[in-house]
């Protein structure tokens, strides 16, 4: 290995890129959004200082808080179902079986098609008028008349919305939680069999705590990515009824676009940024002392 200051140069010639790319779309666009949040701007006017008014104002803003609490029990109950879920596939998809080949390709599709496109295709199936879900379960005698999944009750909405969520993403974990499987020393699993340990067995006491790292990774992951829903919720159901479908996100954007409250859309996505930070140090340590 090269040593000294020419050695350093290469070195940092080779990181410069992602260095670069992490000032410019990271770094810079975090800053810009903190001074942003220290202003009153409306897009129309130049930006007027007030300090910690927008901040102040969080705390007496009560649909901000429902919007949070919505995302918060969004994030509850999609997130036991993608990890659960994803692992169970696994499961099924990491033994050498004939479905193996089948069950990657057929779970996986869905995460490489986009977001808003999912969304679209799972607003048509849960259609009141023409779509199939309602069709489905009228033709089984499950429902005398169409469900108004969408936009009239808020938990048929969540529960509609997760649904097509868990479609479109469960996928990704399964691949991780594959990875991780495959990755646990076959003889360690020999030596449990031998000792006579049941199949559930050998997933619960050896292969579960070998892979739990993946476990919390694809747990952050998922509440990270559920605490910035937006697309679906934009697209199936717009906040309604009256807004109680809004999540955090959704009400960033409303603020920061159409109520032309740009200053107070980024106070309010410094508290939500400052949430996740808190949820990715809680995963780092806990993956710290699983490590231990």
């Amino acid at each position: 290995m090269r040593h000294g200051p020419r050695g350093r140069l290469v070195g940092l010639a080779y990181v410069a890129p992602a260095l670069l790319f992490v000032l410019v779309f990271t770094a810079y666009p975090l800053v810009q959004m903190a001074w942003m949040s220290l202003h009153d701007w409306s897009l129309l006017s130049p930006p007027k200082f007030v300090g910690s008014a927008n901040y102040e104002r969080v705390f007496s803003d009560t649909q901000f808080w429902v919007s949070f609490r919505f995302t918060l029990l969004y994030t509850v109950l999609i997130t036991p179902v993608l990890i659960v879920g994803g692992y169970l596939l696994a499961l099924l998809t990491a033994r050498n079986t004939a479905l193996r080949r089948l069950t990657r390709t057929v779970v996986f599709i869905p995460v490489v098609i986009g977001l808003g496109v999912s969304s679209l295709l799972w607003y048509w199936l849960f259609s009141s008028d023409f779509g199939l879900v309602n069709r489905a379960l009228t033709d089984l005698g499950l429902v005398a008349e169409p469900v108004l999944w969408l936009g009239v009750d808020a938990g048929l909405s969540n529960v509609a919305i997760s649904a097509s969520v868990v479609w479109k993403v469960i996928g990704f974990g399964m691949i991780l939680f594959v990875a991780a499987i495959q990755a646990v020393p076959a003889d360690v699993v020999e030596a449990a069999l031998v000792d006579g340990a049941s199949h559930r067995q050998r997933v619960t006491r050896v292969i579960l705590p070998l892979t739990l790292r993946t476990v919390l990774l694809v747990t952050l992951v998922s509440v990270i990515g559920s605490l910035l829903a937006f697309d679906q919720f934009y697209i199936m159901t717009a906040g309604q009824p009256g807004n109680e479908t809004a999540t955090s996100v959704f009400y960033i954007y409303l603020n920061s676009f159409p109520y032309l409250k740009l200053g107070y859309g980024a106070a309010l996505s410094m508290i939500l940024a400052f949430t996740i930070l808190i949820g990715t140090v809680v995963q780092l340590l806990l993956t710290r002392r699983s490590h231990q």
